[in-house]
């Protein structure tokens, strides 16, 4: 049996826009593909305890976390007709308006790209073990719960 090789996910702070942009141009040499969805999750300043918040600190559990990614990508390939599925979540502190999580489908129509760069990303939500300490303004703290 051919056993696909289980891709590393995390980067190490917030997802650059220079990084976001090579990954797009980088997909403009194959010409089969006729869409792209692209979600970007960005930390929010939300107003939490009498404050906003300033950043996020990512964690996972990181073996498993990259298990239940490849899963997911796994089980996407096989759900639609996509030619590229790449997901990037961040660790460790994350300011509020930087990326924190990037999903990039492609495929040779939009319809499935869309649908499974949706899905992806509700299922990150639910299912891989990641959490973020949302971190405030007036130096308190708060996990953060997945909606």
């Amino acid at each position: 049996m051919n056993e696909k090789k289980i891709k590393r996910v995390f980067q190490q702070g917030p997802i650059s826009g220079a990084y976001i942009g090579e990954s797009i141009a980088a997909h403009s040499r194959k010409k089969e593909i006729g869409a792209h969805s692209i979600f970007l999750g960005q930390v929010r300043d939300d107003d939490k305890l009498n404050s906003k918040v300033s950043a996020i600190e990512y964690t996972a559990y990181e073996d498993m976390a990259n298990q239940q990614f490849h899963e997911i990508r796994e089980a996407m390939f096989q759900k639609y007709p996509l030619t590229c599925l790449h997901i990037y979540h961040s660790l460790g502190i994350v300011k509020a308006g930087e990326i924190s999580l990037f999903v990039f489908t492609s495929s040779p129509h939009r319809q499935a790209a869309i649908e499974a760069c949706t899905e992806i990303v509700e299922r990150v939500k639910k299912e891989v073990p990641v959490w973020g300490r949302e971190i405030l303004e007036n130096e308190r703290s708060e996990w953060k719960v997945n909606l």
